[in-house]
């Protein structure tokens, strides 16, 4: 069963019980995910921007919108309007096809996982993943990718607290370890 109809259909309950909700539909939810990859040597490195811009593709399946600098900064040697990193937000069917994958998937793959800590909830409920390396990802072969390049995922949720956003995520399978309080 795919993770989106098991949500609906055994995790919503479960969640309502574990957070004491009488109300279905105030149970915690995913919205989005917002996946960015940082491109700090794009201006010397040529043919990097395009090269990101078809990993990230591969990734998630839609093609990357490109950040620019808003204003000139000096001591970072960038000029307002050059790309500095690309973004892509999935939403609904690609959204939770992509959080299926990566808990399945990309997660295990990561060289000495143990778990994710609970230290990256941001107050709100959503949660954020940083990867040093892309190539953990199946769809990039290791063999093929001239520069490693890392990125970061946020998991968006309607919860209002991080402890909403945490058992919503832990019963979607994220893996947290086990800290000792």
């Amino acid at each position: 069963m795919i993770l989106e109809e098991r949500f609906k259909k055994e995790l919503v309950s479960e969640l309502a019980k574990t957070l004491g909700v009488s109300n279905l539909l105030a149970v915690p939810r995913p919205t989005k995910i917002v996946v960015n990859m940082g491109l700090g040597r794009a201006k010397e490195t040529k043919g990097l921007l395009d090269e990101s811009q078809a990993d990230l593709a591969r990734i998630t399946g839609q093609q990357p919108n490109i950040r620019r600098a808003r204003r000139d900064e000096s001591g970072w040697n960038l000029r307002k309007g050059e790309p500095i990193g690309l973004a892509v937000t999935l939403r609904g069917r690609r959204m939770w096809d992509f959080l299926e994958k990566l808990v399945r998937a990309v997660l295990p793959r990561v060289r000495d996982f143990h778990g994710l800590g609970r230290a990256s909830f941001d107050g709100h409920g959503n949660y954020s993943i940083g990867f040093d390396e892309h190539t953990c990802f199946p769809e990039i072969d290791p063999n093929e990718v001239s520069v490693l390049r890392g990125l970061e995922i946020t998991i968006v949720t309607n919860a209002r607290e991080d402890e909403g956003g945490y058992q919503l995520l832990k019963a979607l399978g994220v893996p947290f370890r086990e800290e000792n309080s």
